[in-house]
Order: C-alpha cells, then sequence, then structure tokens
C-alpha cells in the first residue's frame, strides 16, 4: 500500500449539508469516516442560505412538504420517514441550538446566525472522530475488483468499503457546488437528468423597461407565467389564485404558474420571491417556446373596479397632472415608464383623460408584459434542478442500484424544492439515511 492511501470504512465526498449529516452518522453508527472537502472549510452553503440566518426547515406538514419538490417529492417519503424535522430540531437542540418558527413556517435557528449550525456539526463530527480532509478534490472513484472503493483526489488516493456523494449541485459555485458530483456519477454508469437553474432571477426582452424601474420592490402583486409571446396573451386568463408547487390546482395551458407577494425590478429583469419560484417552470417551458410572465400590479381588485376607482379619481381630482395620480398607485419610479409605455401623456389633466385613454392605464396596472429571454445561468441560482437520476437511487436507502456501497445524499440527485427550509430539510434527510446505510453496508462487508 503506498503512502498516500489512507483506509476507511465511508468515505464521505463533499463537506456541505448533506455530507456532514451523513459523515456524523456514519460515524455515529461505529464506521470509520472520512470526509473530504474540496473548501477551505465545510459547510460553506449552510453559511449563505437564508442569507446567512439558515432556514433550517419548515413547520409543514409531510404532504404539503412533499408537494415542495414537484413530481420527484414521491421519491423522499422513505428518508423522511426515517429522519424528518421532528428528529433533525431533536439534533439541533442535543447540540444546543435552539430554534423558532417564522411567517410561512420557516424554521431558523434562534441567533439568526448560520455559523452556529455549522459549529453544531463541528461538534458532532468532532465527537464521533470523524476525519476531516480541507483541499482535497475528488477527481474519480472506482471500484476494485476486491468491492474497495478507490477514491482518487488532488492530494492523494483513499480506500473505502462504501462511499457517499454529496458533492452538492452546480449552483453558487463559490461555496464549492462546482457539479464535480455528476461527472463522478456518470463515470460509474448513471444517468445524470439535465441540469437546470431553480430558484433564479429571469432576463426579460425589455430590458430598458426593467432598467427604468431598476431597485424599485413591489409587494402584494401576481406574476403570471404563460406558453406565448406577451403581445398575445390574453390577461383574462390570469388566475386569481397560485398554481405551482404545492398547490392543488393544475395549470391549464397556455397558463404555466401564477404566484402572489413580493418581486422586484432588476437591470436585467425580474427577481425576488416570487419570480424564483416561477422560474424552474419558467425555464422548462422555454424549452417549448416563449415565455412571457403578466404582473398584475392591483390583484385585490377587479378590472371594473379600478376603473371606478380611477374615473372617481379623474373627476375628484380633474385638474392634477396624470402623472400625480399614478403615484396614488405605483412607486413613483414606475410612473414615468409606465406612463410612457400606456401612451397617456403623464402632463395631461386628468379630466382631460378619455375612456379609451383610461382603458390604457388600466390594462398596464392589470397586466404589466414581458418577454423572458432567458434565466441568469446555472451559477447565479439558488438551486440545481436535475442530477442524477431517481431510477438509479434506491430510495429507502439511497444506495445505487448500479454500484452497490455508492451512496447519494443531496442536491447531487435530481431533486429540489421551492423556498423555505425544504431543500436543506431534504439534505439532512437523505444525508442520515445514506450516512447510517453506508456504514451499514460497510460493517457487512468487514464481516464477510
Amino acid at each position: 500500500m503506498d503512502q498516500t492511501t489512507m483506509e476507511a470504512d465511508v468515505v464521505v465526498v463533499g463537506g456541505g449539508a448533506a455530507g456532514l449529516m451523513a459523515a456524523g452518522r456514519a460515524a455515529e453508527r461505529g464506521a470509520r469516516v472520512l470526509l473530504l472537502e474540496k473548501m477551505e472549510g465545510c459547510g460553506k452553503k449552510i453559511l449563505v442560505s437564508g442569507k446567512t440566518r439558515c432556514n433550517l426547515t419548515n413547520a409543514a406538514d409531510l404532504k404539503t412538504f412533499i408537494a415542495m419538490y414537484g413530481p420527484n417529492g414521491r421519491f423522499l417519503h422513505g428518508a423522511f420517514s426515517r429522519f424528518f424535522r421532528s428528529e433533525l430540531l431533536a439534533f439541533f437542540e442535543r447540540y444546543g441550538l435552539a430554534t423558532k418558527v417564522e411567517r410561512g413556517g420557516r424554521i431558523f435557528p434562534v441567533s439568526d446566525d448560520a455559523r452556529d449550525v455549522v459549529r453544531v456539526f463541528q461538534k458532532y463530527l468532532t465527537e464521533h472522530r470523524v476525519r476531516r480532509l480541507l483541499h482535497a478534490r475528488v477527481t474519480s472513484v472506482a471500484l476494485r475488483p476486491d468491492s474497495l472503493f478507490v477514491v482518487e483526489t488532488t492530494g492523494g488516493r483513499y480506500l473505502a468499503s462504501s462511499v457517499i456523494l454529496a458533492a452538492g449541485g452546480a449552483s453558487w459555485p463559490a461555496t464549492g457546488s462546482e457539479g464535480d458530483g455528476y461527472a463522478l456519477s456518470a463515470a460509474l454508469g448513471h444517468t445524470i437528468v439535465k441540469l437546470r437553474p431553480a430558484l433564479v432571477p429571469l432576463i426579460v426582452r425589455e430590458q430598458a423597461l426593467a432598467r427604468s424601474m431598476q431597485g424599485v420592490s413591489l409587494r402584494n402583486v401576481r406574476a403570471t407565467a404563460f406558453q406565448g409571446e406577451a403581445g398575445t396573451i390574453d390577461a383574462a386568463l390570469a388566475p386569481p389564485c397560485d398554481y405551482g408547487r404545492g398547490e392543488s390546482k393544475k395549470p391549464r395551458p397556455p397558463l404555466i404558474e401564477s404566484r402572489f407577494g413580493e418581486m422586484l425590478f432588476t437591470h436585467f429583469g425580474l427577481g425576488g420571491p416570487i419570480v424564483l419560484l416561477l422560474s424552474l417552470a419558467v425555464v422548462d417551458a422555454l424549452e417549448r417556446g416563449p415565455v412571457s410572465i403578466l404582473i398584475d400590479l392591483k390583484p385585490a381588485v377587479t378590472r371594473e373596479q379600478l376603473g371606478k376607482r380611477l374615473q372617481k379619481d379623474f373627476n375628484d381630482f380633474g385638474k392634477r397632472k396624470i402623472a400625480t395620480i399614478w403615484k396614488d398607485y405605483l412607486p413613483a419610479k414606475m410612473v414615468g415608464p409606465l406612463a410612457a409605455l400606456s401612451g397617456v401623456d403623464e402632463n395631461k389633466p386628468a379630466n382631460q383623460v378619455g375612456a379609451a385613454e383610461r382603458e390604457k392605464i388600466i390594462d398596464v396596472l392589470k397586466a404589466l408584459r414581458f418577454n423572458i429571454q432567458a434565466p441568469l445561468p446555472l451559477a447565479k441560482a439558488i438551486v440545481t434542478a436535475g442530477g442524477v437520476a431517481l431510477d438509479d437511487i434506491d430510495p429507502r436507502t439511497l444506495m445505487s442500484k448500479k454500484v452497490p456501497g455508492f451512496y447519494f445524499c443531496g442536491e447531487v440527485m435530481d431533486i429540489d424544492a421551492d423556498t423555505g427550509g425544504y431543500n436543506l430539510q431534504a439534505a439532512f434527510s437523505t444525508g442520515y439515511v445514506a450516512g447510517e446505510n453506508a456504514a451499514a453496508f460497510a460493517a457487512a462487508k468487514n464481516r464477510s
């Protein structure tokens, strides 16, 4: 055996949320564990998640939870039945981390500090004697004829009875998620479902319009995505309720998805919470043809109600300029651009606005139209959609169906969810189950 070889029962590739949990659990079950992390420290993505506050999980019931992952959510039933929210919170409590529930069921550390979460895992791994090697980029994983895995890194070669791949996705590369795990998986014969950006801002064709409103943040608006050019969509098709992951109603074409809440304008297009939620459905729909988003700036009122309110304002404040009236309906930075879009002179006195011009104003307020050019690149997304095909993985144990002793957990698999703590819960749950089963596999192999 050469000097660069270190033996372990279980080698974990990647020190993110899933890998840390997997390494700790495997060691807790008695395995000798080696954790390989290519960055200078573990938990990089944990540290930036939830705007550095770390949204650990969500208080939603199991059915709602599963729905947040779309059709692939069914795969998680096995992992969640073994280790779910109550077990996760008990784990953190065991290491002194108190948690709290906030709006939307989001669960955070009471300290609002993601560093405290990483500290918990440092204690967990230290307590169970997990060996950690940093700056250790894995370049290949191979299975020898004697059923031992050879894990090659930039700094050495390591033998193990089982391997857990927790290499993350391909978004946020500064945290170490550069897509390494997909090449390692493919080299062992696994299918990789096409990678796409999820929870990502969207670039619009009307960039000059978006740029003119850059930085404006809107609350209580509705964004609806449609298949088709913006100018061809009947605004009456925009629903009064949400359609998307976690919602029971299924959209009918050309409707793709609809969300109510907060959004913002950027120099390239659209961002903010509801746009991020829409984004994966939009990305997938762009493969089929043009996609547009209609924004209802006044979703609390119908078109008819808005028309009556506008007419009353025109009558009551007839000598005011239209621009002044607009400011009662919109943030100041939007008035000029949207007045120009409506074609109604913003300096015109309100009492000179005719019925046709009023309808144009209503059109803009109830259906501000954008054509989607593309999402931002995958590296700019919060989450990677796609990954190792779930058909290649046993949902009960998370072991590969193609390579015995090779396990998966976290974002490297074809699982992604909406915001709200769902992605981290999936990482922790799958890490726990993969660690437990990899340890059991290694123990059985060592006995034979």
